[in-house]
């Protein structure tokens, strides 16, 4: 587990909110004496980010507000002075989701030309800033959050569809603060850390359309299911007759500024260092991991068969290292997300490997899906374990119930909220 902690500690939201305060005061310190400083953020690093916003600006700060995954609160210094935490829920928006947004967006619209708006952008973002645009309701944007999970959809497409039905999501945060100067400070969760994917990009450019936005429905098979009143938003906004997200081009943002704090990839690097200074032969291979978390699973499992056998990329011990975030498309009523569930596929394409082969993924906020876990850590006798106490891996994996199968077998990665959130790390070892 050292390796992964030192991931976990890479992406430390507070340290890297204080950090890039601290290292670029040009970015917040310019203000007129009437000026103000608001802070608002949303994402489930929310607490840690605002503590240290607070920490640094102190006094400077009016007034802030921040949306945080229940449960997420964290702990030390917290209640804030000056910013205002409210609990909500992800990764399908609930009525506190809504509520908190609009409360928010008073303090946005309320700011001036001298006044600078300090967001705070972390992963969850998504769902905790949920404000459905005209005519879309919460059960309907609930509705079409379920279906597209269950679909297998990439976070990049599902994040297309939410800005586009949304009045605060895909730049549209940005140009409500407007003529205020914003200053985004973003924690990554998405792949490759494109700033408009990311909590859907409420103060970044959106380079999405309404079209394409209605093609990913279509796609997933998820058309005739949707609510109506979003496929007719969906519609008007394609014939040209609802405005679109600001675009690249918008002059509004020449007054924002979006700027990454932390990410997988220092996280994944972080954890490819620790593993060299334990004594191991280590390389990080990929940070744009994606797909089927089954699948990737089986990759993982062929890439240590190929170190045991021919010592490529690297000869044991060795210690390789992944980044990114898979996906589930799920079939079954079981229990699990996507870290246990590539877990539970690698497990049985190991098989008979031995103790000595070991495979562990783990979602770096915490949480996996619908299993009260962080992911799991398997090994070449792990289904022989599970076939000692009768269970049959072929029919949990499945049945999407890789959480309970992993956690008979004493295999399931626990940390409880961990404050930060930049997607998955998953490691391949080799003895």
């Amino acid at each position: 587990m050292a390796v992964l902690n030192a991931a976990l500690k890479a992406a430390d939201p507070y340290l890297a909110v204080k950090n890039a305060l601290e290292a670029q005061p040009e970015l917040w310190e310019p203000l007129p004496p009437e000026g103000n400083i608001y802070v608002l953020g949303a994402g489930k690093a929310g607490a840690a980010m605002a503590r240290a916003a607070e920490d640094i600006l102190s006094e400077r700060i009016s007034r802030g507000l921040v949306i945080v995954k229940e449960g997420h609160t964290g702990t030390g210094k917290l209640p804030l002075a000056r910013i205002s935490l409210r609990e909500a829920s992800h990764p399908v928006p609930d009525s506190r989701c809504i509520d908190s947004t609009a409360e928010m967006l008073k303090i946005a619209e309320g700011a001036g030309e001298d006044d600078l708006v300090l967001c705070l952008i972390s992963g969850g973002a998504s769902s905790l800033l949920t404000a459905p645009a005209t005519g879309i309701t919460l059960t309907d944007i609930q509705a079409i959050t379920h279906l597209l999970l269950r679909s297998g959809v990439t976070i990049n497409e599902l994040n297309a569809v939410r800005k586009h039905l949304s009045a605060v999501s895909g730049g549209m945060l940005a140009r409500i603060a407007s003529p205020a100067r914003v200053l985004s400070l973003i924690l990554s969760d998405v792949t490759g850390s494109p700033l408009d994917v990311i909590g859907s990009g409420p103060t970044a450019p959106d380079p999405t359309t309404f079209g394409e936005a209605l093609a990913i429905l279509d796609r997933y098979g998820v058309l005739e299911e949707a609510p109506p009143s979003i496929v007719v938003r969906l519609l008007k906004g394609t014939q040209g007759n609802i405005s679109e997200t600001p675009k690249p081009n918008d002059p509004l943002f020449e007054r924002v500024s979006n700027i990454l704090v932390a990410s997988n990839v220092i996280a994944v690097e972080a954890a490819a260092s620790c593993a060299c200074d334990m004594g191991l032969n280590s390389m990080v291979i990929s940070t744009y991991v994606e797909g089927e978390a089954r699948e990737v699973g089986k990759v993982l499992a062929g890439m240590a068969r190929e170190v045991v056998q021919h010592s490529r990329p690297l000869k044991p011990p060795t210690c390789l290292l992944f980044g990114g975030e898979t996906t589930v498309t799920v079939r079954g009523n079981g229990k699990g997300g996507r870290n246990t569930e590539l877990a539970l596929s690698a497990a049985l394409a190991l098989d008979k490997m031995g103790q000595d082969v070991v495979i562990a993924s783990l979602a770096t906020d915490g949480g996996d899906g619908s299993g009260p876990c962080a992911g799991a850590i398997v090994d070449g006798t792990t289904i022989d374990n599970a076939r000692n106490l009768g269970l049959d891996a072929h029919e949990y994996l499945a049945d999407n119930d890789s959480y309970t199968f992993l956690e008979k077998l004493g295999n399931t990665i626990k940390t409880g909220p961990t404050g930060t959130n930049v997607n998955d790390v998953m490691a391949i070892f080799v003895f």
